[in-house]
């Protein structure tokens, strides 16, 4: 994982009425997508387009355009279909209200689509229950892993989660697929 959550506050100089845009992000998009990472996190290392380009390889992206600029980013797999949120920014940070939801309705309505029972939320948060009520308004739910279904459990396990680890939830199907398709 490369990207991660910015904590949301408020910035008086934001547009909040602000629209994004979202599309599928491709390989022409790497340079500006690793310029909005590196902005995102400048006490880190700088992410090089190379390294966007190889992130290509593991997930999908969405990305969010405002005025001609990116502003959210999420980045998405889809396996034993389980969508897994691998990378979730949204930059500047009082947009988080808009955008976020924004990327979230397109990942999931493709997710939708390709016949994906649920989503899962690989991100760490250092308080998940400081994030809960942004999570919960958009019908996610923390699960610790062991009380979640085998399918939604390897999709965890796979990634390193551990079975007593927490993570947000959604269900984005009634009926679970107990045969292949």
């Amino acid at each position: 994982m490369i990207l991660s959550s910015v904590p949301f506050s408020q910035h008086a100089n934001i547009d909040t009425q602000a629209e994004a845009h979202i599309r599928r992000a491709g390989a022409s998009d790497a340079a500006q997508i690793a310029a909005f990472v590196s902005r995102a996190h400048p006490l880190r290392r700088a992410i090089t387009r190379e390294e966007i380009l190889i992130h290509f390889g593991k997930a999908g992206l969405l990305i969010a355009e405002s005025d001609g600029r990116i502003v959210g980013l999420l980045g998405w797999q889809v396996e034993n279909l389980v969508a897994r949120i691998t990378d979730f920014l949204v930059m500047p940070a009082g947009l988080f209200h808009i955008v976020g939801p924004a990327l979230l309705t397109a990942m999931e309505n493709s997710a939708r689509e390709l016949q994906c029972e649920t989503a899962i939320l690989l991100i760490p948060f250092k308080d998940p229950e400081s994030m809960t009520p942004f999570w919960s308004a958009l019908g996610y739910e923390l699960h610790t892993v062991a009380d979640l279904p085998r399918a939604w459990q390897d999709a965890a396990l796979e990634v390193g989660v551990s079975t007593t680890g927490r993570m947000f939830v959604r269900k984005l199907r009634d009926e679970r697929v107990l045969r292949p398709i």
